[in-house]
């Protein structure tokens, strides 16, 4: 269940109750007249079932509540309640079928934003992609995997493409593009500095690391596992279950490419950094492709649903 907390300018509070009060998988519904003061209007309250609350959120943006007053959303982790129950039954489909395209489009905005904290992040996941590729430790590239942070653009760049937002994927792509760019020089930079520690050496991107190998090595099988990791990554996203993402991040060696590329790089070992990136490159392209398609058939399907939803008589 989903609850919605929203600011009513007053000459339209009446169009917004009957709306609620007339979709199927709606309940709790509760107005304060006058409550609200920055904007001005009456609080409406209510609980959705989730596979409703995209159409309902599309009806109530056709108000323009959106724009002159607001519109929370919050998940409801525990609801006791028969008329929730109810409601729940009421909705057509699965919850963890729906998607909130609302919510979705502001989730990867958040996740592809351009910052020092991004940034951050890949640059460390990326060093410490490094370190594994060189000592051939298969844990670090795991870890450096896990801590990546680059499949929140790859996702805002799919959303973007298929929401027709240009600007979102514009700005997905700059920060993964970015990103990517930063951490390879920062870790070109770092593999230099072990090296003069005596830490990193050209004899150990020679000798054999069954591990890590793959990662230079691109076959058909790195673009098939980046098309299952990019719809396994969506739809963890678009049905809330955000633990898979974890599974995904470690599904996919875009992170630890970029890794060994700078690390080939600062040794002039450029077979195997064509390779990575390679792989790279793949990986990322593989990753776009399936969610793009994937979150195309979960709107056509959202469609399809739209087309037949259906009206209940005003709840008493």
């Amino acid at each position: 269940m989903l609850h919605l907390r929203m600011i009513i300018p007053p000459d339209r509070t009446d169009a917004v109750v009957r709306i609620i009060e007339e979709t199927v998988g709606t309940t709790h519904l509760a107005v304060l007249p006058g409550a609200a003061r920055i904007p001005a209007g009456d609080i409406v309250l209510c609980d959705v079932a989730r596979e409703a609350g995209d159409e309902l959120l599309h009806e109530l943006r056709a108000l323009s509540i959106d724009k002159d007053g607001s519109i929370a959303v919050e998940n409801i982790d525990l609801s006791l309640s028969e008329r929730a129950d109810r409601a729940e039954e009421e909705a057509p489909g699965e919850a963890a079928d729906a998607v909130l395209w609302e919510q979705l489009t502001g989730a990867t905005h958040e996740e592809s934003t351009l910052s020092i904290t991004y940034a951050a992040f890949m640059i460390v996941a990326t060093m410490i992609a490094a370190c594994g590729v060189v000592l051939d430790n298969a844990i670090l590239i795991v870890g450096a995997m896990a801590v990546g942070p680059e499949f929140g653009p790859l996702a805002g760049v799919c959303t973007g493409l298929v929401q027709r937002a240009p600007k979102l994927a514009a700005r997905s792509l700059v920060a993964l593009l970015v990103g990517f760019a930063a951490a390879m020089v920062a870790t070109t930079v770092f593999s230099l500095v072990m090296d003069a520690l005596g830490l990193f050496h050209p004899g150990m991107l020679d000798k054999p690391r069954p591990n890590t190998s793959f990662i230079w090595q691109p076959d058909p099988f790195s673009f098939v596992v980046a098309l299952l990791a990019g719809v396994a990554g969506v739809l963890s996203l678009t049905s809330a279950k955000s633990g898979a993402l974890v599974g995904v991040a470690i599904s996919v060696t875009t992170v630890p490419a970029g890794a060994n590329a700078a690390v080939a790089l600062s040794y002039g070992e450029f077979a195997q950094m064509w390779g990575s990136a390679e792989q790279l490159l793949l990986n990322l392209c593989g990753i776009m492709l399936a969610g793009v398609l994937t979150l195309l058939g979960q709107k056509l399907l959202w469609r399809t649903q739209r087309g037949h939803w259906r009206r209940t008589p005003p709840k008493t």
